[in-house]
């Protein structure tokens, strides 16, 4: 079968940053973007679910997946025009996002320095509109190309179709319906570097960085990154667990009047968004070990796989941790990683 590869019964503990165990019914990589339609044949003839995985890096696994999972290999990245102020960059869905990263800084283009060392795929990038340190990828996509299930053709979104929003996006709302083979990015050569976001201005001292250019912030946030965050490699985890919740302006300021250590920001749509790292860390969390599942002692927003905890052990601890924050500041914390086997409802 030209453009991709089965198994059956495939484990998915090696496919998913947590490391728990899991299994997938079929396991289908694809090497191609038009062999799409055929596969999705196949996968609708057995009458079961499918799931996308990338690196497995915005999952948490509670029960073994029924249906087919499917893994893009495809990775090439290229620049599809060249305007002189910007350039027109397409890159493959299954290309390593950081690897994206440090492609486009290497050909003197700016943009995507804030969200290195992101973990992930270039297409789980737009599902999720991944964002760091004050920048989205959203800003930046021209495109998404994406396989539509329901008409078997792979459709060229432009940016004001694809619904971005904070960590959301079309293809995450309607996950059964789209499959992102690809983005577009439109990067300039000089832009306003973002600098104040905590700890960035400081790194860059600390570098001795006076006049910084992309590719300095892009090392400064890695070191944060790497310093504050535990390896995957090392500690089973998927990054931030929670999404910041975003409340009011008059619920940011009555909460802020009563906890005036509380962070917030100010958002484009005037709503604020709290910091959910502060509220779990001001719940006590931070560090917390049960079994094998805890919260990384770095980041109180990081759950953490010690080695045996399983996504049911995991999912639990994070039901707690929400039902915690919603009990003592009324603030209700939704997760960032798509459960796989159950529904989130707080403790």
């Amino acid at each position: 079968m030209s453009g991709y590869q089965l198994a059956e019964d495939v484990s998915l503990a090696g496919r998913n940053t947590f490391r728990v165990p899991a299994r997938a019914a079929v396991m289908a990589d694809v090497g191609r973007a038009d062999a799409l339609e055929e596969l999705f044949g196949f996968a609708m003839l057995r009458d079961g679910p499918v799931l996308v995985i990338g690196e497995g890096s915005n999952l948490l696994f509670v029960d073994d997946f029924p249906g087919v999972a499917i893994c893009l290999t495809m990775a090439r990245a290229a620049i599809l025009r060249d305007d002189g102020d910007s350039v027109l960059v397409r890159a493959e869905a299954g290309m390593n996002w950081n690897d994206l990263v440090a492609w486009t800084l290497a050909r003197g283009l700016c943009g995507l320095e804030n969200l290195a060392m992101i973990p992930g795929t270039v297409g789980a990038a737009p599902i999720q509109n991944i964002g760091a340190y004050g920048v989205e990828v959203g800003e930046f996509i021209e495109a998404v190309e994406a396989f539509q299930r329901d008409t078997g053709q792979v459709k060229r979104l432009p940016a004001a179709e694809c619904g971005f929003g904070y960590r959301d996006s079309l293809f995450k709302r309607e996950a059964d319906r789209w499959v992102v083979t690809a983005i577009e990015l439109r990067l300039p050569r000089r832009r306003e570097l973002r600098l104040d976001y905590a700890g960035v201005r400081e790194e860059l001292a600390a570098m001795g960085v006076d006049a910084p250019r992309a590719v300095h912030v892009a090392e400064a946030i890695s070191r944060l990154r790497t310093r504050k965050l535990p390896n995957p490699a090392l500690l089973g985890n998927a990054g931030s667990f929670f999404k910041n919740p975003v409340v009011d302006a008059a619920t940011a300021e009555a909460l802020q009047a009563a906890h005036p250590g509380l962070p917030v920001f100010a958002t484009a749509e005037g709503e604020r968004k709290l910091s959910a790292a502060w509220l779990i860390e001001a719940c006590g969390w931070k560090g917390f070990r049960e079994g094998d599942a805890g919260v990384a002692p770095q980041h109180a927003l990081v759950l953490v796989n010690h080695g045996q905890a399983t996504g049911r052990q995991l999912l639990d601890l994070a039901r707690r941790i929400a039902a915690s924050v919603r009990e003592r500041f009324g603030v209700a914390l939704e997760p960032e990683p798509r459960i796989i086997g159950a529904r989130f409802d707080p403790a």
